[in-house]
This record gives C-alpha cells, structure tokens and sequence, in this order.
C-alpha cells in the first residue's frame, strides 16, 4: 500500500493528517452508489480457531482437506479479507487463514508489533499446525513481507508461493514516492502526527481501505474490517506497520530481512505465483516486468482492473487462477 496512494487527493489530505473520517453510524446503505454485487459476499462463514502461540494466542479459519494452504493478510485487514477466495481453495484443499498477531480475533499482547515480533508470531503458529507436509504459501501486503522472510528460512516446508501486491523490492528513499505519498509515509513516520491519523482519525480503516478497492464496500463489509479496532487502544499495530516499512535502508534490520528474502527468491526455484491488477498499486507494470525477469519459475496472472485490494474486487479470479495453477504444478 505504500507505492502510491491513489487518488493522490487523498495522500495530500492524508499527508496532513486533515482526511475528514465519516462516523461509522451515518454510512447507510443510501450512502453507497450499488449494493454489494451478489458474487462477493459479504459473510464471514467460517468458524475461527484459537492456537495458543507463545505469549498470547492466534485465530485462524481452517477449512477443507488436502495439502495445506496458508493464507497471509496485511495491512489493515483479516482473514475477513480472504472469505470468497477460500471456497474456491478448499474443495481439494485444506486452507488455513491466519490473523496475524494485534489483527483480527488474534490476541493483542503488549509488544512493539515490530516485523520481529510478527516473524517470530508467524513462525510459532506455523510450527503449532504441526503440518506433516509442505504447503503453500498466499501472501498479501505485509503479509507477503511475512511469508517471504519465512519461505526463504524454511524452503524445505515450502510446496509454492503465491504473491499479490506484494513487497518485492526495498524502497530506495523518499524521493521515490510521489510528493503526496512522500508526504504521508513522512507524516505517519512523525511523532505525535501519526498516532493522531491512527488512534483518533483511524485512517487505514477509514480512508486508505475503502479508497484501494475498485468497488464501493458495503457498510457491513466495512464494519466488519473496523470491528477488531472499535477501541482506539488496540491500534497500536496499524502504527506500527508504516513505521517499519525500509525506507532508504531504515530501520536498518528489517532492510536487511527484505534485502536477505528478496536475493533468496531471485535464487529460489520454488514455484511461485504473481497475481496482479491493472494499474495496481505495489505492483505495477514495471513491477509485474522485473519479477518476471528476476524470479526464477514465476507465472504471472492478470486478475482485472484493481488497486491494492484485489481480493475485493476480484476474489473469484484470483481463487480460480491459484487452483488452476496448482492444478498444474501437482500434474
């Protein structure tokens, strides 16, 4: 989500932390243009499950049978954001949606919520499965910073990887931005004026979430991603995302993970999967171009016009083209 922020109106406003947050209580369903199209729905049917995972505990959705599929959000969603794709994975799959540790239905132990922190969350759920076969990976935003860094540590566990607005390549400075993009990465990263634009404007949720899908999200779709951060208190990780994106090699150790992750997959022969949208907005044409050309046994797949939020827009594509993939790399 941090390439480019469109519109680019929206970063400059956000960029000074003024976005005008809407009250929750007045978005009516008059409010929206359409109703939610009848192909994506809006349910969550899916039981969550509770692991213990080392201080605190994980919950995550787990359905189907077969070889093992991981799910891995970002920011600042849920395995909510995975709920029409995983039907189409667990006809002959067993599909695990993970909340990361601070999101969803996921315990909130007071830490950092640095990349470490989510890492070391990550790899004592993954351990706690205690699955007897290699799976595949299905990463998203900093979901895929995750599954990367883990992947790339554990290749022997690792079937495939599928990847979509991903985080391919360590952001050189802040001159690589656009100005409004510039702007907000240096506002959110600012004492005091990021915790205004997370604990009281919650702009993730309010803004940047809704202005990444194509479609207009309906008002229960929307309450359902705030539902995990209704208390200004439990916050904190949403903050701490942005302030941990590497930016011209700062904070110099999650550089070095993306850095080590990033040259490992340039010699990985693991399967791997790009799904993308057009225009996107982590991954663009030139980004779709330079994993082609620097990934090793990469198929790239177009799902539609979309942003940064593809599984919104397009859950049923991208769940069809992950099966017919898999379908392909199991012949």
């Amino acid at each position: 989500m941090y390439r480019t922020l469109i519109p680019s109106s929206l970063a400059a406003l956000l960029s000074l932390g003024l976005a005008c947050v809407s009250d929750p209580e007045d978005e009516t369903e008059s409010e929206t243009s359409s109703e939610t199209s009848p192909e994506i729905s809006e349910a969550f049917p899916f039981e969550r499950h509770e692991l213990a995972v080392l201080d605190s505990t994980m919950t995550y959705v787990d359905e189907g049978e077969g070889p093992p599929i991981v799910l891995l959000h970002g920011q600042p969603a849920s395995a909510y954001l995975w709920r029409n794709v995983i039907p189409h994975l667990s006809e002959d799959r067993r599909v695990i949606a993970v909340d990361l540790i601070g999101f969803g239905g996921s315990g909130k132990p007071d830490i950092d919520y640095r990349i470490v922190d989510h890492a070391a969350y990550l790899e004592a759920f993954i351990d706690a499965l205690a699955l007897d076969e290699p799976l595949t990976l299905v990463v998203h935003d900093w979901g895929s910073f995750l599954g990367f860094d883990y992947a790339m540590q554990h290749q022997e566990q690792i079937h495939a990887i599928v990847f979509m607005e991903a985080m391919l390549q360590p952001i050189p400075g802040y001159d690589f931005w656009d100005p409004d993009t510039a702007a907000f990465m240096e506002a959110i990263r600012t004492p005091g004026v990021g915790e205004a634009m997370i604990f009281e404007q919650n702009m993730f949720i309010e803004a940047l979430l809704p202005a990444m899908v194509m479609r207009e999200l309906s008002p229960a779709e929307h309450d359902a991603y705030r539902e995990p951060f209704l208390d200004p208190d439990t916050r904190a990780p949403m903050l701490s995302f942005p302030r941990e994106l590497p930016v011209g090699g700062e904070p110099a150790d999650v550089h070095a993970m993306q850095v080590a992750y990033v040259d490992a997959l340039r010699d990985s022969n693991v399967p791997k999967l790009h799904l993308y949208g057009t225009p996107g907005v982590l991954n663009t044409a030139a980004d779709v171009e330079w994993a082609q050309a620097n990934l090793p046994n990469i198929t790239s797949v177009e799902v539609g016009p979309g942003l940064h939020f593809l599984q919104e827009d397009h859950p049923h594509a991208i769940g069809e083209a992950i099966v017919d993939w898999l379908d392909g790399i199991d012949e």
